[in-house]
């Protein structure tokens, strides 16, 4: 599979089935985050994998969103520099993150799991799940296992609608 073939079969999956997700293929999505580029190369993450299923009760509570824990891995993903700042002005952790959250995203669809990006969640009751301290930054979450659903594609907007060429 091609990246654009990819980007396009990609969906946010909201209903996993319970088989166990193989080690080989998390980690082939694990070195997809450790391979993603980050500001000045630096980094500064931390992705916890949750697997233990009274961790991801706890976690799917603090979240908010119980389709989460019908995955059987939860990955969630910090940065632990957040007083980083590049010089255009954003937080580098923000955006080293998205970039290796999106880069895991979609190698876990080549290896034929799902996911499904989350950045709703109460960041102080998931770090306190899951013991991570004050300073660092939770970033994005993703459950990730096999799909039990195959949803539609949604409506993009056109290139005409979103792209300028030299200026705005």
């Amino acid at each position: 599979m091609d990246v654009l073939s990819a980007i396009q079969g990609r969906r946010s999956i909201r209903k996993y089935n319970s088989k166990a997700v193989e080690e080989e293929k998390l980690l082939k999505v694990l070195e997809a985050a450790r391979l993603s580029p980050s500001a000045r190369n630096q980094q500064e993450w931390k992705f916890i994998v949750v697997k233990d299923q009274a961790t991801r009760e706890k976690l799917t509570e603090a979240i908010g969103q119980p389709f989460v824990g019908e995955a059987p891995i939860i990955l969630v993903c910090c940065g632990t520099n957040p007083e980083s700042i590049m010089k255009c002005g954003q937080p580098r952790y923000t955006v080293d993150l998205s970039i290796a959250t999106a880069y895991m995203i979609l190698e876990a669809y080549e290896q034929g799991l799902g996911t499904c990006w989350l950045g709703s969640f109460d960041e102080n009751k998931v770090k306190e799940v899951l013991g991570i301290p004050e300073k660092i930054r939770v970033v994005s979450i993703t459950p990730l296992g096999y799909p039990e659903e195959s949803p539609s594609p949604r409506p993009r907007k056109e290139l005409e609608e979103i792209i300028s060429y030299d200026k705005y």
